[in-house]
């Protein structure tokens, strides 16, 4: 594989201030959107966030139910975003329902939009 190389002449020295400008005192916002991108490019973690959205709030067994794996898997899946403050749960009884933070995932509706509409293709 060949290495990339940059054959530009001269350099615009006022775009690269710009975006230089346009991206500084951000990087917490580049970092938590990191974050809660990389845990939603998991496919399970993926249709959790859905499925919540879509029902308001599961129990781990309904969404072992739904996504046909063992109530440890999805467990595993749920603690991981509901560290990031993703999702959260609540105890009714002895059932522990989960439901989404919908203030941490602003980024992500777009995107479930788009799968609820059956929108996104390869």
């Amino acid at each position: 594989m060949e290495k990339p190389i940059c054959i530009r002449l001269a350099a615009d020295a006022e775009q690269i201030m710009d975006c230089r400008s346009s991206i500084q005192g951000q990087e917490d916002s580049f970092i938590s959107a990191s974050e809660v991108l990389s845990l939603a490019g998991n496919a399970v973690r993926l249709k959790i966030l859905f499925l919540l959205q879509r029902e308001a709030r599961l129990c781990v067994c309904d969404l072992s139910d739904i996504l046909g794996m063992n109530v440890s898997a999805i467990s595993q899946h749920l603690r991981k975003l509901r560290d990031r403050d993703l999702i959260f749960s609540k105890k009714e009884a002895q059932i522990i329902f989960y439901a989404l933070n919908q203030e941490k995932l602003f980024m992500l509706n777009p995107i479930l939009k788009l799968l609820k509409n059956k929108e996104v293709t390869s």
